[in-house]
């Protein structure tokens, strides 16, 4: 009768010479160990299989097989390549298997074989198969963060130059609206412009929205680390003044507790908005006018990290209102 494994030479024939870095010469190397680190089968499974974690179900039932044209149970290395056969079936197959070959790097149990010096031989290939496995997979895991730190900024800067073209088409907008006579259509233009600019650096925007029974429109609002502001915009000719925040702030004191509010003038504010802010305890306004948005437009500014610098000016100097010139000068 012929078996699968009688075809796999000894390792000693090879004179350990093969490369062994392939699943295959794993099997080989894991056949020879079988059949030589201990000379009996009872003690080859306490000390080989079980702390391999090799399932019973796959070589309890191979251990005395016999064989049909001889009558004689199998030996050790006849029954090898069955065992392993059967862990192929196995899911698992290759994760025990590799088990198998750290047991056998680590063997010192050496008078356990009939042949010490074979069974030397064999964990000395085991440990030098280990190491080159363990070598490939550090160089494997190494392409593979490569590739992904790799992927990883073609993906970024793909980002990059979308929101660059998306913000270079927001910036004409902004231009051509800055010409335009008729402030109406300026401030609905704005209303669109400004959730657009918000989208492209990914912060969320909520629609203009009416509640509390239609008694009250909301022109917009936007969602910042766990906060809600509602955004009202102006573009007029004149500056605004205190009254114009009245209502904001109206709308803001009728919201929930985690909700803030970001007034928009393109012109600016007249002189004692700022300090009138400033001595309302409750601090929940912060101010953004046209040059801090149209050098965010200009791809100067991160929106993000400005509208939390601003939010930080107010809750930490009770300033209401922080420039992208100032902004920009604290970053460098």
């Amino acid at each position: 009768m012929h078996y699968i494994g009688d075809d796999l030479p000894k390792l000693s024939s090879l004179g350990f010479t093969m490369v062994m870095d392939s699943p295959q010469e794993q099997k080989r190397l894991i056949v020879e160990a079988i059949a030589t680190l201990a000379h009996l089968k009872n003690i080859m499974v306490e000390t080989l299989f079980k702390p391999a974690g090799v399932p019973d179900e796959t070589y309890r039932h191979l251990l005395y097989k016999k064989d049909e044209s001889t009558g004689r149970t199998l030996s050790k290395r006849k029954i090898a390549p069955l065992i392993l056969a059967e862990l192929e079936k196995r899911t698992d197959s290759a994760i025990i298997v590799r088990k198998l070959l750290e047991v056998v790097a680590e063997w010192s149990s050496f008078h356990l074989a009939e042949n010490e010096f074979a069974a030397r031989a064999v964990v000395q290939k085991a440990r030098e198969l280990l190491g080159t496995i363990e070598t490939m997979e550090a160089r494997e895991t190494a392409q593979r963060e490569q590739g992904r730190k790799e992927e990883v900024a073609r993906m970024q800067r793909e980002s990059l130059e979308l929101l660059q073209r998306r913000l270079e088409l927001l910036l004409m907008q902004f231009d051509q609206l800055s010409t335009s006579e008729d402030p109406q259509q300026r401030g609905y233009l704005l209303q669109d412009l400004l959730p657009r600019a918000l989208d492209a650096f990914e912060i969320p925007v909520v629609q203009s929205f009416i509640r509390n029974a239609g008694g009250e429109q909301i022109d917009g609002a936007l969602k910042l680390e766990g906060w809600h502001y509602l955004v009202e915009c102006r573009w007029r000719k004149k500056l605004a003044d205190i009254r114009d925040l009245d209502g904001l702030l109206g709308q803001v004191q009728r919201s929930g507790k985690q909700t803030m509010g970001i007034f928009l003038s393109i012109q600016g504010w007249s002189e004692n908005v700022v300090s009138l802010l400033k001595q309302n305890p409750e601090k929940s306004i912060i101010l953004m006018e046209g040059y801090d948005l149209r050098t965010v437009l200009g791809g100067r500014i991160d929106l993000r990290e400005f509208l939390l610098a601003k939010v930080a000016a107010l809750n930490l100097r009770s300033e209401p209102f922080l420039g992208a010139g100032k902004f920009l000068e604290d970053q460098s």
